[in-house]
């Protein structure tokens, strides 16, 4: 069945859910608070770092670590979602509209990931400004590969992608904000658990598992549209019946 959505409508959703979302202290902290957990922790195991210690450094994925900010920060705000909206009362009438499921879907997501990836980046540009400035010119080098940078880049997206997909499902399923944030972080924590465990070569990341693990989220992603696509029902959503 052909599908068209209406790109006007998704924008305006998308303009709507990042005004909510500056209004809403809970996320902005969130915002601040996890991506300077991950930022600080690694700043400060490289700046303690001596130059004999690049050897090292040159066969393992530090920078992976900080995947870890993509995995939480957007399954929070994707919590918001449906829940937020539900609590204030605001989920109703926005569903009585022409809006279609599609769109209302697509234009959250959308303004989940946005901000989502704009901080992980930000913060990663950060990190390597720190790292070239104030760490040890070897540990520097060994530490600041193109193929961790690239990889930053490739993977923020798509596992920023899969967390709100579960953020939503969870959203579309909970009446309180807070507990839907709370099991967005559970959702989040394989995740941080599977980079933190590449970044400290616990798990040996080759060029073919890497490209193993990106095809395994655009999967996963897929998957997730689906399920939170087909779980989406406006007349349940509209009567809070479950």
């Amino acid at each position: 069945m052909k599908m068209s959505v209406s790109i006007r409508r998704i924008r305006a959703i998308v303009r709507k859910e990042l005004l909510e979302y500056r209004r809403t202290p809970s996320i902005v902290v969130a915002m601040a608070i996890i991506p300077l957990i991950f930022l600080i922790q690694p700043l400060v195991v490289v700046f303690g770092l001596p130059a004999s210690s690049s050897g090292q450094l040159a066969h393992g994925h530090v920078l992976l670590y900080l995947l870890g900010i993509p995995a939480l920060v957007p399954v929070l705000i994707a919590a918001y979602a449906v829940a937020g909206e539900r609590q204030q009362g605001t989920l109703e009438p926005v569903l009585t509209t022409p809006v279609r499921r599609e769109e209302f879907l697509l234009g959250k997501a959308l303004a989940a990931l946005v901000p989502s990836a704009m901080v992980a980046y930000a913060v990663y540009a950060l990190f390597i400004a720190c790292v070239e400035f104030f760490a040890d010119t070897a540990v520097a080098s060994a530490l600041l590969q193109w193929p961790q940078i690239l990889a930053q880049v490739l993977l923020t997206p798509l596992i920023a992608a899969w967390s709100i997909w579960a953020g939503m499902g969870i959203s579309a399923r909970s009446n309180d904000i807070r507990v839907a944030q709370q099991l967005g972080m559970l959702a989040g924590i394989p995740t941080v658990a599977l980079t933190s465990l590449i970044a400290f070569d616990v798990i040996h990341l080759t060029l073919g598992r890497a490209f193993g693990l990106a095809a395994a989220l655009l999967v996963l992603d897929a998957i997730g549209w689906r399920i939170v696509s087909s779980a989406f029902d406006r007349e349940r959503l509209i009567t809070g019946t479950r």
